[in-house]
């Protein structure tokens, strides 16, 4: 991303990485990390999470229509990968399938953090992938100067007529209390891409049907068909603020209807389903953070979470097909250190429990409760050119299985002991260069999901098998990274190994195996069995910004990046849905009160494929965007003009499961307008 002033030494607020337990700026981190703020989240932001940070280094999207879509980092995705909303778990059912939207709405973020490396093993031992962190400041941590702070979103988006608006208040009530209200809503219609909405291998397949209904489908362009969404959420919190700390507390309830796009059968026998998923949750949380005025400790911080999920998975008719439902808590507790000449660091204590349960015809999974309790350290020493880091987690989890007759599944408990940690230098060997290398071992217990699957998933259009017996997923990695920057420049380069063993994937297999458990009733779906195996996994990420020309009217900036990821299953082959090497490119033109940016994406293709896969042609994205402060002694108002996919080309990312029935937005032309006082 282009530097907001090139001519700056100094640490700018998109170079501070807040998530973690010690802040820093982010030429001193030992894995990779993006951050988005201002008015880079305003020009980014989608109706999705995933799609909101799809552009950023070593992200990549599932993609599952335009409604649900989750951030996938480094080729890794569900359960290797914790989305946060403050620092505390999303409380969703995201990580089940890729048809279960994130409930986390990027509508009402002020900053997204994404971290990868070390520090995401402190968020839990399911951040093998990486940490999204979505800071909403929902609770006041500061007491407003003004009797009134508002802020205000409003943006129009062509492609799916999309109509969404958010906005916030706060108000000090006396000097060491603030009430805040928030809220958003947005509607979409049937997403309009940039040409057929099957593959090339699919419209052949259906132009071949002697059914006129189906063979029509190889025509098929333009709108995506069932990909309308309407959501809306609301919030209120209540902060006490005084010089020793403060504490706070929130509510929220989200509501999300959408419909999943249609994956066409080409058997006139079975007729595409146009399902809708309707989502609800209610949330409470809890921040509060405690100055110790000196000692070993410099502050306590603690961070809690309860919600009530549901959603319901809706047939054409309304009825309602399948529910599933999740209770859950969260909570940290950390103890920050007082920072004793160069050495600072934090530690804590992690509590996590989800109550897991589906009803109905789609059923795939007996009634679940995962419990988790974690301890953890992060300690760093600053030696002037030479810093150090290690960290370390232990966490111990509990998995039980209610039995389930329907199922044919008995009670089953298990008990995990998982134990991550990490060591890491980085050096300075020039001013404002740092070379760094990180060794890692972690390691992640298997879900209730990957243990206990036994039935027929519609999401995912597979019979899923799990295996009660998994042991823990292991993995040992090395990162090495060079990070700088001048008055004009920034460049940062990583490149990683991984060594899985354990690796828990999903495999096709022979449908004798599912047929095994179905009781003589008929298998209509593919049958896929959960195993564990060796895996390898190396990469590259890349990204630089400088500035070509600075003046008294204005900067003209050039930003660059890449990514590669590469998979591999040992005697197997290719991991499934791996993206493929991507390269990005932008150019803009900064002034005091105006941005001017064109940016170009290009995926290559992705050839290197599992047996049940298909590939996926290359394709070029081309952005612009012009940014506008229409008063010029007022900050708080910004108008913000983009075309993106300006060419309309037609795009799917291969790490979508909906790849060949779903492609990406084509044109789409986005008006945003925010407003604060």
């Amino acid at each position: 991303m282009p530097p907001d002033d090139p001519q700056s030494h100094q640490s700018r607020a998109d170079d501070i990485v807040i998530t973690g337990v010690i802040q820093r700026d982010r030429l001193d981190t030992l894995g990779g990390t993006s951050v988005l703020s201002a008015q880079q989240l305003t020009r980014a932001l989608r109706p999705t999470l995933g799609e909101t940070l799809s552009r950023q280094p070593g992200v990549s999207s599932s993609s599952f229509g335009p409604n649900a879509s989750r951030p996938i980092l480094r080729g890794l995705q569900g359960e290797r990968v914790r989305i946060l909303s403050d620092g505390i778990g999303s409380f969703d059912v995201s990580n089940t399938s890729a048809d279960h939207a994130v409930a986390i709405n990027p509508l009402t973020a002020e900053r997204i953090e994404i971290l990868r490396g070390p520090a995401a093993l402190l968020y839990g031992s399911s951040a093998i992938g990486g940490v999204v962190n979505v800071i909403d400041a929902r609770i006041p941590v500061r007491v407003p100067k003004a009797p009134v702070s508002a802020d205000a979103l409003a943006t129009y988006g062509s492609a799916a007529n999309e109509r969404s608006v958010s906005g916030k208040v706060e108000v000090p009530i006396g000097d060491r209390f603030v009430a805040h209200v928030d809220g958003s809503r947005s509607k979409t219609d049937d997403l309009r891409t940039g040409g057929h909405i099957l593959s090339p291998a699919l419209r052949t397949e259906a132009a071949a049907s002697g059914d006129p209904d189906i063979a029509s489908l190889a025509t098929l362009k333009g709108d995506l068909p069932n990909s309308a969404a309407e959501s809306w959420e609301v919030a209120g919190a209540l902060a006490f603020i005084d010089s020793n700390g403060n504490l706070g507390v929130s509510v929220s309830h989200l509501d999300n209807l959408y419909g999943v796009p249609v994956r066409y059968s080409f058997d006139p026998a079975e007729p595409a389903e146009q399902v809708r998923l309707h989502m609800k949750q209610t949330r409470a949380d809890l921040r509060g953070e405690i100055r110790t005025q000196g000692g070993f400790l410099d502050r306590i911080r603690l961070r809690a979470g309860f919600a009530d999920y549901q959603h319901a998975e809706l047939e054409e008719d309304g009825t309602v097909g399948t529910t599933f439902s999740a209770q859950g808590i969260e909570s940290r507790l950390e103890l920050v250190q007082a920072k004793r000449g160069g050495w600072e660091g934090a530690s804590g204590v992690q509590y996590y429990a989800r109550d897991f349960n589906v009803v109905g015809e789609e059923k795939f999974l007996p009634a679940n409760i995962t419990s988790q309790i974690g301890l953890f350290t992060l300690q760093s020493l600053d030696l002037g050119k030479v810093r150090l880091e290690g960290g370390a987690r232990y966490e111990h989890a509990r998995v039980r299985a209610k039995e389930d007759a329907g199922l044919g599944t008995p009670e089953t408990r298990r008990k995990f002991d998982a134990l991550s940690f990490s060591a890491g230098a980085s050096v300075e060997i020039i001013p404002s260069w740092r070379i760094g290398i990180n060794l890692a071992h972690s390691e992640r217990a298997p879900s209730a999901e990957e243990l206990y699957a036994r039935g027929p998933h519609a999401g995912t259009q597979a019979f899923e098998l799990g295996n009660p017996n998994f042991g823990i997923e292991k993995n040992n990695g090395i990162e090495a990274t060079l990070r700088g920057r001048g008055t004009h420049y920034t460049l940062s380069l990583g490149a990683f190994y991984n060594r899985f063993s354990g690796f828990i994937t999903d495999t096709r297999v022979p449908d004798a195996a599912c047929e095994a458990v179905l009781d003589d009733e008929p298998l209509t779906l593919s049958c896929f069995q959960y195993a564990q195996s060796k895996a390898r996994s190396w990469g590259i990420e890349a990204e630089g910004s400088a500035t070509l020309i600075h003046g008294d009217r204005g900067s003209l900036n050039v930003d660059a990046g890449a990514d590669y990821v590469r998979t591999t299953i040992v005697g197997s082959g290719p991991a499934p849905r791996i993206p493929p090497l991507r390269l990005m490119g932008g150019l803009d033109w900064t002034s005091a009160r105006t941005t001017t940016r064109v940016e170009i994406e290009h995926s290559f293709a992705q050839n290197r494929i599992t047996a049940l896969e298909t590939a996926t042609p290359d394709y070029t994205l081309v952005n612009a965007s012009f940014s506008i402060k229409p008063f010029a002694n007022n900050d708080k108002v910004n108008l913000t003009l983009s075309a993106n996919n300006i060419f309309d080309v037609t795009a799917r990312r291969h790490a979508s499961v909906l790849k060949d029935y779903a492609p990406l937005a084509g044109r789409d032309i986005r008006v945003t307008v925010r407003v604060g006082i």
